[in-house]
């Protein structure tokens, strides 16, 4: 190394480890945008298939034989309807916070026609309707149509399940069927679809269905570090030589 006044300069061999590990950089925050629009295209074929499944005619849900293809890919937001009658005895009520505050979600076992039982969903209580003798319930023979959503194992960030305290923070299916003595019990619950009484309660029809989708921002700030970096880069070449 070459010694010039009080200052030091970098060797060649310096010189050139620097500028890889920055072109290193540069490569690295091209990868993070290209990977950020594979992401945005990716969401956007989620959003157009959850589109297209909620606004379809209703199917019936997965029976038994197929409970092992369940999947969120095949099935989730699948728009499906079946006919039997509530467990109104065995309701579960899940703690949950909506755009029409906090209250619970009430989870009543259907079972179908066929045999099997589907943990219906059947919306929205505040506090104040949590007793089952506060909301409505649905006797005898009856047709349930919603969503198909998959099951929320274990709870939520922070708050877990404590089924001996009959304390949920998510819709755990196998936990809550476990919990209230149920068998045959699809892996996969029903977010029931708003009744015709907009003010009954339960209020059925909350499902979010919000899918945020800012991977084309993101992609160009990668790009745009990505640009700058290699802009300064080559500034600070051209005065070097």
């Amino acid at each position: 190394m070459t010694i010039t006044g009080g200052g030091g300069q970098r060797s060649p061999l310096a010189r050139f480890a620097v500028l890889a590990g920055v072109l290193l950089v540069i490569a690295g925050l091209i990868g993070l945008g290209v990977w950020q629009l594979e992401r945005r295209v990716w969401k956007l074929g989620l959003i157009a298939r959850v589109d297209a499944r909620v606004h379809a005619a209703p199917v019936a849900p997965p029976g038994p034989i197929d409970w092992p293809k369940v999947s969120v890919k095949r099935d989730e937001y699948l728009r499906v309807s079946t006919v039997g009658h509530f467990l109104n005895g065995h309701e579960t009520d899940v703690q949950a916070l909506t755009a029409l505050g906090p209250g619970f979600w009430v989870l009543t076992p259907f079972k179908t026609d066929q045999g099997f039982i589907i943990l219906a969903n059947r919306g929205f209580v505040p506090p104040e309707r949590r007793s089952p003798a506060a909301h409505s319930a649905v006797n005898g023979e009856t047709t349930v149509t919603g969503l198909l959503r998959m099951t929320e194992p274990k709870g939520r960030f922070l708050r877990t399940n404590d089924p001996a305290q009959d304390r949920w923070y998510s819709r755990d299916v196998v936990a809550i069927a476990s919990a209230r003595g149920l068998t045959d019990v699809a892996p996969y619950f029903i977010d029931v679809e708003a009744g015709a009484d907009p003010e009954a309660w339960p209020r059925g029809g909350l499902t979010v269905l919000d899918f945020p989708n800012n991977h084309l921002l993101y992609a160009l700030t990668w790009f745009s570090l990505a640009l700058m970096l290699a802009g300064a880069t080559l500034y600070n070449v051209r005065q070097r030589n």
